[in-house]
């Protein structure tokens, strides 16, 4: 996650401020071990009945997603910007931890959803403040080196993911991505009130 975060930090400097946008790209990261095991969390069944599960979850954060661009599409995001997208990274977090636990279908559709969702906000704020917060001239290779972190994170999560899994095991893994994403949050909150404090888009 420190390539991610001096690639935001490299951004946000761009006009004379120093506010990382690390949290999205580090909830990515560490909240990557999202399907832990169909079979385990969902109670067994054939292999075609695990596949349909697994696509099912695989589904939900992109449903939740969905459904969360239709509501900003009609109700934007017009006050404390800075700390609705903490808040969203800290949902996010927190969903992650109820799936890795969850033993039931429903409960794990459900927090899948609502990562996606909360990933979406995160999403929109950031990339909004990135290309707000950046100077004309400067736009077009910070929006480069901050899409190449954001196309990355999927894999990093991946190798963190795994890494972690081989480790302490795939629950853990799950759980300690999640509370890991809840934490960098929160440090993020504390070491960068300028832009917890950010009020609207502009």
């Amino acid at each position: 996650a420190a390539g991610g975060g001096d690639a935001q930090h490299a951004h946000a400097q761009a006009d004379g401020r120093d506010e990382p946008l690390a949290p999205d790209l580090r909830a990515a990261v560490a909240a990557g071990a999202q399907l832990v095991d169909a079979r385990r969390q969902q109670g067994g069944g054939g292999a075609g009945v695990v596949l349909v599960r697994l696509g099912v979850l695989r589904g939900a954060p992109a449903v939740g997603a969905l459904l969360m661009t239709s509501v900003l599409a009609r109700h934007a995001i017009s006050r404390r910007v800075g700390m609705r997208m903490f808040q969203a990274v800290i949902v996010f977090g927190l969903a992650t931890v109820v799936f890795a636990v969850s033993h039931s279908i429903w409960l794990s559709i459900v927090a899948l959803i609502v990562m996606g969702a909360a990933d979406t906000v995160s999403m929109v704020i950031r990339i909004s403040l990135v290309q707000l917060a950046t100077p004309d001239e400067m736009r077009g290779r910070v929006g480069a080196v901050n899409f190449l972190f954001i196309n990355a994170s999927n894999q990093l999560g991946q190798f963190e993911s795994g890494v972690t899994a081989a480790l302490f095991g795939a629950l853990p893994a799950a759980v300690l991505g999640g509370i890991g994403t809840i934490a960098i949050a929160l440090l993020w909150m504390k070491l960068f009130p300028t832009l917890r404090d950010v009020e609207k888009l502009e």
